[in-house]
């Protein structure tokens, strides 16, 4: 059964030691519920892989829990670099940390690299830069074909993906909407796929619409029904961004001591997400959660139907398949552009 809890998710797939690529669509759908289970367990010695890393990463950091990181940029979109994470790669403080700094490009390019099976990709944007140089991961090779240097990148194959979506359902079937970022990428790249959907549908909703699925659902090993997980961040057609909430971190964790307190407050504080929604209070939440309509129109995935030979009667064109219903049928009214599951 893949539909389990947070802890349990976290617990089986994301040991101590472990790499994980998580923020994969930058500022939107980052699974902050995620990283603080992690952070809860205490694990240790984790390889952190993204593109630009928001505060989630910032809050591994101060909490002991990070011992490698790869990716662009690690920080507070809104206020600028991260204090847990200059502190511990200036000082060492909690703990020292290794940065292998990446471009959001050559990040990208070594996790598609990676889920497709190949040892390097070329890249054409790395020489020139200081991000190359002294580079374990990059390297200077004769092309075969016309005999020239090119630059290439070392496949990037996280242990884990966490990635956020608005739904999903118990098989691992899972829709996302917005910017996607390189969640696709890091997926098919991992040995493992954890989803955290805001909803849990019927597989005949994500089946209906099946050039948004994010995965092949043999390659999810657990789904997780997590409402509010990303917040601060915004959720496409759920909540959006909660400016104060970022501007207030930033505030309280310039020193290691504010760092402490804010875990102790919203982290080490409450037993899980439900409790951290609890903290944040409901007002608050549900002021975040007044978005304006915008839903995308219905498609259409008709297909040719044909006679059988045997009879005049017009069958499916595949064998065993149901009759073919509307769009509107299988999903609502509002097709299956509709933001949300029921909202009819």
């Amino acid at each position: 059964m893949k539909l389990m809890s947070l802890a349990e998710a976290i617990g089986r797939f994301v040991p101590d030691g472990a790499s994980v690529a998580m923020g994969t669509c930058l500022e939107s759908l980052i699974p902050f519920a995620a990283g603080h289970e992690i952070i809860r367990r205490r694990r240790r010695d984790l390889t952190l892989i993204g593109p630009i890393f928001d505060i989630v990463v910032d809050q591994l950091i101060g909490a002991g829990c990070v011992a490698t990181i790869q990716a662009a940029w690690v920080g507070n979109v809104s206020a600028g670099l991260g204090y847990a994470f200059r502190r511990a790669a200036e000082a060492g403080i909690p703990r020292p940390i290794t940065v292998e700094e990446y471009s959001n490009y050559t990040v990208v390019l070594a996790l598609l690299a990676g889920a497709h099976g190949l040892p390097f990709v070329p890249v054409r944007s790395g020489p020139g830069s200081d991000i190359t140089r002294n580079h374990p991961a990059f390297a200077e090779v004769t092309s075969p074909f016309d005999h020239r240097t090119v630059m290439v990148v070392r496949a990037l194959r996280p242990d884990v993906a966490i990635v956020a979506v608005q739904r999903a359902d118990a098989e691992g079937h899972a829709h996302a909407w917005g910017n996607l970022g390189i969640t696709e990428e890091a997926g098919l790249a991992a040995e493992h796929i954890i989803v955290l959907a805001e909803e849990i549908a019927d597989t005949a909703i994500l089946t209906s619409d099946p050039n948004r699925v994010l995965f092949p659902p043999f390659r999810v090993s657990a789904v997780v029904h997590c409402p509010g997980a990303c917040h601060p961040s915004p959720v496409q057609g759920y909540y959006g961004r909660d400016h104060q909430f970022y501007a207030d971190y930033h505030r309280e964790t310039q020193t290691p001591e504010g760092m402490a307190a804010w875990l102790d407050r919203w982290v080490y504080g409450v037993p899980d997400r439900a409790g951290y929604l609890a903290r944040l209070g409901q007002e608050r939440w549900a002021a975040l959660r007044r978005l304006q309509s915008a839903p995308a129109a219905p498609a259409d995935y008709a297909w040719q139907e044909q006679a059988s030979p045997q009879s005049d009667e017009v069958e499916p064109r595949i064998a065993g398949a149901a009759p073919r219903r509307s769009t509107r049928d299988r999903v609502g009214d509002t097709g299956a552009g509709d933001t949300r599951v029921g909202d009819t």
